[in-house]
């Protein structure tokens, strides 16, 4: 239950759902509220918002529920079975985890909202050992709020020996080398943590206003930037964006507002920023994008980053192939890894999961020990080549702490391949 009385939030919250224990908690909300206006600095301001009486169910082709256990495992066995031939593989692990989320909202504004949100999200890992070697490679499969169609479309099976083959080349694989500059090609699945830290929390609204400083930290990015900032190179569009099948998306947000796609960057140029119905005025808007979340029942909800894309290039971009085969000195990374950044997301470094060096257009051996720096605005600036949708994949990350007591939040940051030049590489960092 959360109230505004005296100019500021009051919450409350029990587990238990009768009338009288309603108003109890109404009154303990109230109770905070006039305790904090003590140390109040300004009243609470809201962001209009329509009223709705809805009901909303996650959009999916094929509920999960109605799927056998018989055809859940032949899905799985299917692709076990394919990787398990490759040679040096002791050990093949896949699953596919469904849930399922019944939330409901309502305020005396008059809205009355029902949610039933479904998300699935694939996994998939091989485990090779050649002599005393033992290695896994771990490949991220496509989460997204939907149903089991999610597992009818995932690459596990083509992939299957590939991936395999990988687990494999990692158990003999050698160090990069030496520390210099290189050509960055960055897969979907390894640069969705890079976004996730250095573009979707830096772009976060409360963040900006210094709401987040004691503990999730600020941001390099100031209201008088909106709009000027160079936050990257001409290929640079970002987007944040609940609608689409991202493991962020809703109907609508804690706010009772209906969910929103917002571009934050075009051409390289900062142009908005995420906001919810507390933080709109801010920047003198008069609406709510919808991000205001709480992990459940227990927890106030508060501002957290929606599904945050970097768009793809247009239908004629390179592919994958030409963009390897235009890069002279370069490393390809997959998957996430190792990664840290300052409290303003400014200056940070970051690993992945799997690497490959680059020479003269070929991809010459699979190697380790690779990590790079990324001064943020130096580090978008430095992007030269995107491919297009056909490329383009979003990836989900779960644990995004913020707020004290720590609440977590799962989101979804899609990506094409990225190549980004001149970047400096180094040794792996523990």
């Amino acid at each position: 239950m959360r109230v505004i009385h005296s100019g500021v939030w009051g919450f409350a919250s029990s587990p238990i759902v009768t009338e009288d224990e309603l108003v109890r908690i109404t009154r303990m909300a109230a109770e905070v509220a006039r305790a904090s206006a003590i140390a109040k600095k300004r009243d609470v301001r809201l962001a209009p918002t329509p009223a709705y009486v809805e009901n909303y169910v996650t959009p999916m082709l094929k509920d999960p529920r109605t799927v056998s256990a018989t055809d859940k495992q032949a899905w799985a066995q299917r692709i076990v079975d394919k990787a398990s031939k490759v040679q040096g593989v002791t050990g093949v692990n896949v699953s596919i985890n469904t849930s399922y989320e019944w939330r409901y909202f309502a305020s005396t504004e008059g809205s009355y909202i029902e949610q039933e949100l479904f998300v699935t999200s694939p996994s998939f890992s091989v485990t090779a050992r050649v002599g005393d070697q033992t290695r896994t490679r771990n490949y991220n499969g496509v989460a997204g709020s939907a149903g089991w169609e999610i597992a009818e479309e995932c690459d596990f099976y083509d992939v299957a020996e590939k991936v395999a083959t990988d687990a494999v080349e990692m158990c003999t694989a050698k160090p990069l080398g030496s520390s210099g500059r290189r050509d960055l090609i960055l897969s979907p699945s390894h640069a969705m943590l890079t976004i996730h830290e250095i573009v979707a929390h830096a772009t976060e609204l409360d963040r900006v206003v210094g709401y987040e400083a004691n503990y999730a930290g600020t941001s390099f990015v100031k209201l008088s930037d909106v709009g000027k900032l160079k936050y990257g190179s001409k290929l640079f569009n970002v987007t944040a964006d609940r609608t689409s099948r991202g493991i962020g998306s809703f109907g609508f947000d804690d706010d009772g507002v209906k969910t929103t796609k917002v571009p934050l960057v075009r051409d390289g140029i900062l142009i908005d920023l995420t906001t919810n119905r507390e933080t709109a005025h801010y920047m003198g808007k008069t609406s709510s994008q919808g991000n205001t979340y709480g992990s459940s029942w227990r927890d106030y909800p508060f501002l957290r980053m929606p599904n945050v894309h970097v768009e793809p290039g247009p239908a004629n971009s390179p592919t994958l192939a030409e963009i390897v085969a235009d890069t002279k000195n370069g490393v390809m990374i997959d998957g996430r890894g190792s990664y840290s950044i300052d409290q303003q997301r400014f200056n940070g470094q970051f690993g992945g999961h799997i690497f490959w060096e680059i020479k003269n257009g070929k991809i010459t051996r699979q190697c380790t020990d690779v990590t790079y720096n990324a001064i943020t605005t130096d580090f978008w600036g430095n992007l030269t080549a995107i491919t297009g949708p056909k490329e383009w994949q979003m990836h989900g990350t779960g644990g995004d702490a913020k707020g004290q007591p720590t609440q977590t939040n799962s989101i979804s940051h899609g990506s094409p391949w990225l190549r980004i030049s001149n970047i400096l590489v180094g040794a792996a960092f523990d």
